[in-house]
């Protein structure tokens, strides 16, 4: 009789991938990104626990929106206060902080839970080439486009 094996939290391993988001489309790198997050790309996946690996995306400023994305996109977001809600478009937002549209596009890919919110936790973007997780000696992560 075999028996399934499930993952447990304390058991798993993570590793560390650095992905180069320059001159991609936004929802490749969002959607192989939020893969690696949730731990789906390993053997020993199980829905239930966090089992994935930390996400470096780095060149956040050089991402690609196809189509008329940059324009027609819009983050709300919304204050608590009457007349509070402030619109941008993905231009907007990308001139501001291209980091929020990364992490927004992951995060909506991501289970809306308690097990989502600690799996974003493992996404780290930045704007340069640059970042200060050498220690972690990041892999570089295929996107396969």
């Amino acid at each position: 009789m075999k028996m399934t094996v499930s993952a447990k939290a304390e058991t798993v391993e993570r590793r560390w991938y650095v992905v180069d988001a320059a001159s991609a489309p936004l929802g490749r790198v969002a959607s192989r990104v939020a893969t690696v997050l949730r731990g789906k790309h390993k053997p020993s996946y199980t829905p239930h626990v966090d089992c994935g690996d930390h996400v470096i995306v780095v060149n956040a400023e050089q991402l690609q929106l196809t189509g008329g994305k940059l324009d027609g996109k819009i983050y709300d977001r919304y204050s608590g206060y009457q007349s509070g809600r402030y619109l941008r478009t993905a231009r907007e937002q990308m001139d501001r902080d291209p980091r929020v549209v990364v992490e927004s596009a992951v995060r909506g890919m991501l289970p809306k839970n308690k097990l989502g919110r600690s799996m974003i936790k493992k996404l780290k973007v930045y704007t340069g080439a640059e970042h200060p997780h050498a220690a972690q000696s990041p892999e570089p992560l295929e996107l396969n486009l």
